[in-house]
């Protein structure tokens, strides 16, 4: 499996929130990929998440779905 190397802090992820539930996920930092990098020239991908298999496409009009 190839290493992605690429990433990038949201800038909302940095800032502290108001609410309890929003802080704890704003707190974290977001990791960033390009769909590039992460199709690999591809049309589709599969995505293993805890044994069920999804699917992430590119679609004509150049935007993306993700499927179970």
């Amino acid at each position: 499996m190839t290493q992605i190397t690429s990433t990038e802090v949201r800038p909302e992820a940095r800032t502290s929130s108001v609410s309890s539930l929003s802080a704890k996920s704003d707190s974290t930092p977001v990791v960033r990929l390009k769909s590039r990098e992460l199709m690999r020239q591809m049309r589709e991908v599969e995505i293993d998440h805890e044994g069920r298999i999804y699917r992430l496409r590119i679609t004509q009009l150049n935007k993306l779905i993700l499927t179970a």
